[in-house]
């Protein structure tokens, strides 16, 4: 059995295109097209918008850390990007434990100071703790989950804040 031819000019109900206008179609289609260039966007080398009242809060927690053993400790200035926060501290800590312990830290070290967190998320299961600090977002994660989520590959045209060096993370 034979198919039906199709039918692709003279469709009824569709009118008929002004003399001139299918050949520019067709040579507009034959002309080679440039691929397209995925363009990230540029890490911004300017100054930070970032409060300085955040900036020392970020140091502190960042701090506070690495006095429990945090590992791949980064501080991803993100002000301007996002109204949330100004700065996202991502760690690792090596085992749920750990990771409990890492939150505990912080949290003791910024109670000294006055400062306690508006929410804290995660500490149950411990695979992955968010502490909301207002303008600083801290994320203690496991290292399986780091992995899945990548927030640091998310964030990874934003500009980094130097780690503060303490005896046990100093370069040798």
């Amino acid at each position: 059995r034979k198919a039906a031819p199709v039918k692709t000019r003279g469709l009824p109900g569709r009118p008929k295109l002004p003399e001139g206008r299918s050949t520019e179609s067709k040579a507009r289609a034959a002309e080679p097209k440039e691929p397209r260039k995925r363009v990230l966007p540029k890490r911004e080398d300017g100054p930070s918008v970032a409060s300085e009242a955040a900036r020392a809060l970020a140091i502190q927690v960042a701090t506070a850390a690495l006095d429990k053993k945090a590992m791949g400790l980064e501080i991803i200035d993100v002000a301007g990007r996002i109204d949330y926060a100004d700065f996202l501290i991502l760690m690792t800590g090596r085992s749920d434990r750990h990771v409990v312990a890492l939150a505990q830290g912080i949290e003791d070290a910024l109670s000294k100071v006055g400062k306690r967190p508006l929410s804290t998320e995660g500490l149950p299961h411990a695979r992955w703790v968010l502490m909301d600090f207002g303008d600083v977002v801290v994320h203690v994660l496991q290292e399986e989950a780091r992995g899945t989520y990548d927030l640091d590959g998310l964030w990874i045209d934003a500009r980094r804040i130097p780690v503060p060096q303490t005896p046990d993370n100093a370069p040798n």
